[in-house]
């Protein structure tokens, strides 16, 4: 019907467009046709509008032309005014079909219309009830936010009361006394674990106890009674546990290691006394201090007495000093001398003391070494006793921290206490013993000891021995300083007349000579001092080297000759120097000084020794030279017959020179390898001096000279000079 109505719409637009001629023949004039309601005349148009309404039907025409009946129709040349009846005639016939199809269907659309009134009323009533439940809503709404309002208020109250329960609950805890705690406390030993478990328990509620009562509880009366019995039973138990302990210590033979170290299980018992029973705690502290001293006092002393019984019985005395000689005549009363002076001057074996192994090595068993008659010098036992010392006043010192629970200051007071008298017994025994010790070395050696342990000490965290050190070393200092003046002032007094026979070997080369102990002392103090350098000690070694010099130069000076002079102290000069490059380093100053004033003599050795063969030839090249630099050559001219003497000399005695020269040098001097040196330093000189007087003898003066050809080849005479250097 859409299709056909639009087809009838196309057919009268195309009939408007198919021309006035046309319609005019079927319908008359202009505008009177049918479906026309008022005649349109031409003069009443809207020009101005006529393009826009051509627009619209021309867009109305061109939808309908799109149509496919449109289409059709078009394409098979049908007549439109007969088709838009034809198309009128369907459409009534459809309309009167439609009438029939509603009347046959009139009572479904009545049972229809029924329905929907049904319907309608349904809706109706259920829009009433959606009303009613949306004012239902509003009025919840309101009780829910009262609920909530409610809600909050109780969830305040829970936990204000839950708050409170628990601080109930913890009071409550802390104030009941369980059975199990009583029964601990009261029937099992101190030893069982339980007991010290219930002791924990019960401290703790004591602490609660007096914590509540400061508050001002008043349930706290309820279990005081309780508390202060079981408390002071736990205290007795306690007191007699630990007093028991502490009495085990002064049984004979008994290693208080031991139960020392047992004590520490328990060490939560004294913390409770100083919590609970002061006077209890003060009482025990006393009682392990008073007992532990005795202890300490006895054990060193014994120790002490028996340790000195294995030192050497030969030891230094006030005569045994650098500078005192043996052949020194003494009184009818002297005490007879060291049977080996030099062995107080002479480290050895002795400086293994300060050594890591040595240092903390066990200490000496007193008896054992009676029982093999071992003997050891004094820095040995000095060792011996203070790391003793040492190691027991370190464990005292973390005991006493870690048991009495103290720190600091009161910590350092309490191994005082402890250990105090015990300290004061040995800086005694020690202050005697340096009264009468002469022995440098051994002084020297307990100051380094002293150094060492005192870093150990360090190490482990226990400074309460730091004022002890200091005050060993405040004895030990001086007193080495005054061993070592002493020596000084005894090189420096010495007179060299009084030392008897004297010749040019080392002062003296037998055992005792002056510059073999200070050779032997200063390498060994020098070796020593490297470990942990002190700049005093440098002084004072630096004063006995000048003493020492001094000393040598005054001997020297009681021979005739200034060759002997020179022998002597070359010899005492390479001894020394050989003895401290031994043991000391090469770099030390000791060294190299010595080395200088070796070199300086040898060299004028060398020239004192050329001088008595090869003397003339000498003061010849030195003139000679010295006229050519200034440009004097020409005097050289009136001397042929000295050059023709000193030519023929030299060729006819220089090879016994040599020989003589070779034999001398290795009867005076000690030390083979120095004399082989300084035949080698002459003969190098002579070869020099040869050759120097080559170069004089080729200046124009004397060039012509006959005796020329008398001279030694250079290269010949350093051939026959090697077969002199004698080889060792």
């Amino acid at each position: 019907m859409a299709a056909a109505a639009t087809m009838a719409a196309a057919a009268r637009e195309l009939m408007l467009r198919a021309g006035a001629s046309d319609m005019e023949e079927e319908e008359g004039p202009l505008g009177s046709g049918p479906g026309l309601q008022e005649p349109l005349q031409l003069g009443e148009l809207d020009i101005s509008s006529d393009e826009f309404i051509l627009d619209e039907v021309d867009v109305h025409i061109q939808a309908n032309l799109e149509d496919e009946l449109v289409k059709e129709a078009l394409k098979t040349g049908v007549d439109l005014r007969h088709y838009s009846k034809q198309v009128e005639l369907e459409l009534q016939q459809i309309e009167q079909k439609s009438i029939r199809d509603y009347i046959q269907e009139s009572e479904n659309i009545a049972s229809l219309h029924n329905q929907i009134t049904a319907c309608d009323a349904v809706l109706e009533r259920m829009e009433q009830m959606l009303g009613a439940f949306q004012s239902d809503l509003s009025s919840i709404s309101s009780e829910i936010r009262t609920l909530q309002e409610q809600s909050g208020a109780m969830n305040i109250r829970l936990r204000n009361r839950q708050a409170v329960r628990g601080k109930l609950g913890e009071l409550v805890d802390g104030l009941i006394v369980p059975s199990a705690l009583i029964t601990a406390i009261l029937e099992a030993p101190v030893t069982e674990p339980r007991f010290l478990e219930q002791l924990q328990e019960l401290d703790a509620k004591a602490a609660a106890v007096r914590e509540q009562e400061a508050r001002g509880t008043a349930a706290c009366a309820d279990v005081r009674g309780i508390l202060d019995r079981l408390r002071v039973k736990a205290v007795t138990k306690i007191r007699e546990f630990i007093l028991q302990k502490i009495y085990s210590f002064r049984k004979p033979m008994t290693n208080y290691q031991i139960p020392q170290t047992a004590l520490l299980k328990y060490r939560f018992f004294y913390q409770f006394l100083l919590g609970n029973e002061r006077a209890t705690a003060k009482e025990i502290r006393d009682e392990y201090v008073e007992t532990l001293s005795k202890i300490y006092l006895s054990y060193y002393r014994s120790y002490l007495g028996r340790l000195m019984k294995v030192q050497y019985e030969e030891v230094a005395e006030k005569d045994d000093l650098m500078g005192v000689e043996d052949t020194a005549k003494k009184g009818f009363f002297s005490k007879p001398s060291l049977r080996s002076r030099n062995t107080i001057f002479t480290l050895g074996t002795r400086g293994s003391v300060i050594s890591p192994t040595e240092l903390e090595a066990p200490i000496l068993v007193p008896h054992t070494a009676q029982r093999g008659e071992q003997r050891y010098p004094f820095e040995a036992l000095f060792r011996s006793q203070h790391y003793a010392l040492l190691d027991n006043s370190c464990r005292e010192y973390l005991f006493i921290c870690e048991f009495f629970v103290v720190s600091g200051s009161a910590a350092h007071d309490l191994f005082h206490a402890v250990m105090g008298r015990t300290l004061s017994m040995t800086l005694k025994h020690l202050e005697s013993y340096l009264t009468d010790c002469y022995d440098a070395i051994a002084v020297f050696l307990c100051i380094h000891i002293v150094l060492r342990f005192r870093n150990i000490a360090a190490k482990r965290d226990v400074p309460a021995l730091d004022r002890y050190w200091e005050q060993v070393l405040a004895l030990l200092w001086p007193r080495f300083e005054l061993i070592l003046e002493m020596n000084v002032q005894s090189v420096r007094s010495t007179d060299p007349q009084r030392l008897g026979g004297l010749d040019t070997r080392p002062h003296y080369v037998r055992e005792g000579g002056i510059t073999r102990r200070y050779a032997e002392f200063s390498s060994a103090l020098v070796s020593i001092n490297q470990t942990i350098p002190n700049e005093r000690t440098m002084q004072l070694l630096g004063q006995l080297q000048v003493e020492v010099e001094n000393f040598v130069l005054r001997v020297a000076a009681e021979f005739s000759s200034r060759k002997e002079q020179l022998v002597f102290l070359i010899n005492n000069y390479d001894m020394m120097l050989g003895v401290l490059m031994e043991r000391a380093a090469d770099d030390s100053k000791e060294v190299e000084s010595f080395q200088q004033l070796l070199n300086a003599r040898t060299q004028e050795f060398i020239e004192e020794l050329l001088s008595p063969p090869f003397g003339g030839l000498v003061a010849f090249v030195k003139e000679a030279e010295a006229l050519i630099e200034r440009g004097q050559a020409e005097r050289l001219r009136g001397e042929e017959a000295r050059v023709t003497q000193l030519i023929r000399g030299f060729g006819s005695s220089w090879k016994s020179s040599v020989e003589s020269l070779s034999q001398d040098v290795m009867r005076s001097f000690t030390n083979f390898r120095n004399g082989t040196s300084i035949i080698q330093g002459a003969l190098t000189q002579l070869i020099q001096l040869y050759h120097r007087f080559h170069r004089v003898l080729s200046q124009p003066q004397l060039r012509a000279l006959p005796a020329r050809a008398e001279l030694i080849n250079i290269h010949h005479l350093m051939v026959e000079l090697k077969k002199h250097k004698p080889n060792f």
